[in-house]
């Protein structure tokens, strides 16, 4: 069961992410699909439903990311943290391929999969 959060919690979150997925960038107002709220630090995982550990997530991201908190780096077979966009500058781990269509790992964070 997802924790309850409230109206204002929710548009407090939506305006630290700027209406954008924490992960993908994709921009809630642009698209018009709304954005969910995430726990960093998932439920499952003992993680509180506090603005702190809340950030927005398109729904793919979201269920990609699921309640892991480390997953392997691809590159070199190490666990790695994933990415927190409260604590961690997004262009520090990922970039954006040359056609602009995929997000790129640059970081073990980035690459985690």
């Amino acid at each position: 069961m997802t924790p309850y959060v409230s109206a204002e919690l929710h548009r407090q979150v939506a305006e630290d992410a700027g209406h954008r997925c924490g992960y993908c960038l994709s921009d809630e107002l642009l698209t018009g699909v709304p954005l969910t709220i995430e726990h960093i630090v998932p439920v499952a995982k003992a993680g509180d439903t506090v603005r702190n550990n809340l950030w927005l997530a398109c729904r793919p991201c979201n269920e990609y990311k699921g309640a892991e908190t480390h997953a392997q780096d691809p590159e070199t077979g190490e666990s790695a943290p994933l990415f927190n966009p409260r604590q961690q500058a997004w262009a520090k781990h990922f970039a954006w391929s040359k056609d602009g269509t995929l997000v790129v790992g640059l970081t073990p964070t980035g690459r985690a999969t």
